[in-house]
């Protein structure tokens, strides 16, 4: 159903409240220059820093600006099991074509937790659902048992993850265990070669905020096989990936686009704050690697 560089998209701010005019820019900037489909309100976005108002907000926003030109896959995540349903409702009702749904975060529930969490939600409304696996953030693990148990009960809503995981044998554990229509979408820019070999068929992207064009080149020799191209193109963007979390993401990214896309600003919500002096010396000497500023 997805597949390509997808970026996670960062939330403009200016004086404290969402920068709704950048990121209009910013979706429009995206889509000309390949990306396959975008995520609002992920982790980069920093959706734990927004409001519900504000939240969907963000969504109704990348929607309305992406105007059917590619999918929207919104952040709808929550350690909350029925926010996280209000959310995908306020999603489905906008027009979003899947919901991206971390794994509960704080509250550590067990394997049978996230079975019931996941399939409350899939039982309760019928957009389709990306699991998002990020277990440095959430502690708790999404096992490719569980991911394979609810893919087998909801093979029409759970149709794919988003893996962060950092474990390259899942990919293989995912495929073999479920549907060849299952998406499987990497989570980390650095492994994304491996992924794609090993049966991945995109990224959820932190790096495409700022190279989308070079990201969407990457995924499509990817997809295409040509893998001397994948190389060339992943050695001018490895830096960058590394950059991009040299501080408390999305601080470097942030400033990232501060210096290749006119007019952002890289306010961030506290507790974050701007990324130290060695992550932008990080930024600036990867940019100037991949050929995006001189």
């Amino acid at each position: 159903m997805f597949s390509g560089s997808i970026p996670a998209l960062v939330t403009p701010f200016r004086d404290g409240a969402f920068d709704e005019p950048t990121f209009r820019r910013l979706v429009d900037w995206q889509i000309e220059n390949g990306s396959s489909a975008l995520v609002p309100c992920g982790t980069t976005g920093e959706n734990s820093t927004l409001s519900n108002a504000e939240h969907h907000r963000v969504i109704e926003v990348c929607i309305e600006q992406a105007a059917g030109r590619v999918p929207v896959i919104a952040g709808c995540g929550s350690n909350d099991t029925q926010n996280a349903l209000l959310h995908m409702t306020f999603s489905k009702k906008c027009g979003a074509a899947a919901a991206l749904l971390v794994a509960p975060y704080y509250n550590r529930p067990s394997q049978e937790g996230l079975l019931a969490h996941f399939s409350y939600l899939a039982e309760h409304i019928d957009l389709p659902i990306v699991l998002y696996n990020v277990p440095a953030r959430t502690v708790t693990d999404i096992k490719p048992e569980t991911v394979i148990e609810l893919a087998r009960r909801f093979p029409q809503r759970i149709i794919g993850i988003k893996d962060a995981s950092g474990d390259l044998s899942r990919v293989t554990d995912h495929r073999m265990g479920i549907s060849k229509d299952f998406c499987q979408l990497s989570g980390d820019d650095e492994l994304a070669l491996p992924f794609s070999a090993a049966g991945g068929v995109g990224c959820i992207s932190v790096t495409a905020n700022v190279a989308p064009r070079l990201c969407a080149d990457f995924q499509a020799a990817c997809a295409a096989g040509n893998l001397a191209e994948a190389r060339r193109l992943n050695d001018l963007l490895y830096p960058l990936h590394y950059a991009m979390f040299e501080d408390a993401s999305p601080g470097p990214v942030k400033y990232a686009l501060s210096k290749v896309f006119e007019g952002f600003g890289a306010e961030l919500r506290l507790p974050l704050v701007p990324c130290n002096e060695g992550a932008r010396k990080a930024v600036d000497a990867a940019l100037v690697h991949a050929g995006l500023v001189r």
